[in-house]
């Protein structure tokens, strides 16, 4: 999900009864606090403790005049969902070794990478591949980065810094432009 939201924690949310029941009154559009607590019958207390708590993992907007369920947010949970169920796809594992497929298959459904891993040398092995999307000699903008990495998982921003932090990628100031190459990695061989 886009934002650094981690799909798991905002399922875990929903998972609790009161926040689920929170968020099914909010689904009818903007409620207030006290609207919510009403149309539940839980303890306002609580409705403010499960509205902070769906609010931190980007479900519950506040719109000011109350708060909002974020059906946009929630099928992209769904779509997250359903994808986490999809086995790798095989051009993914292309060029890896047995033990770094094993890696992927753990962190990729199709071609959606469903979490950044925090183990550093699993992260690496994502990375690497990754760094594979990205043309030798080529340079290119932040949003041509963005685009290419957007395609594998919404948190562009973290992939892009641990490209660059792990040397697979470069970066520099140019014409007044950030531009990016590949500097790292492995170079696909043609068989």
């Amino acid at each position: 999900m886009a934002d650094g939201i981690d799909p798991s924690d905002a399922l875990a949310a929903l998972l609790d009864l009161r926040r689920l029941a929170v968020a099914g009154a909010l689904a009818g559009g903007t409620r207030t606090a006290d609207e919510v607590a009403d149309h539940t019958g839980v303890g306002r207390p609580v409705v403010l403790q499960a509205l902070g708590e769906l609010r931190r993992v980007g479900l519950v907007q506040d719109t000011g005049a109350g708060y909002l369920l974020d059906a946009d947010r929630l099928r992209a949970l769904a779509t997250h969902v359903s994808e986490a169920a999809t086995p790798m796809d095989p051009a993914i594992g292309y060029g890896m070794t047995d033990a770094e497929r094993q890696v992927l298959e753990r962190f990729f459904s199709g071609r959606t990478l469903n979490q950044i891993p925090t183990d550093r040398p699993k992260r690496l092995v994502v990375l690497e591949r990754l760094a594979l999307e990205f043309d030798i000699g080529r340079r290119y903008s932040e949003a041509e980065v963005d685009e290419v990495l957007r395609g594998f998982h919404l948190d562009v921003a973290s992939l892009r810094r641990s490209l660059v932090d792990e040397e697979l990628l470069s970066r520099a100031r140019e014409d007044g432009e950030t531009r990016y190459w590949r500097s790292g990695g492995r170079v696909p061989t043609v068989a």
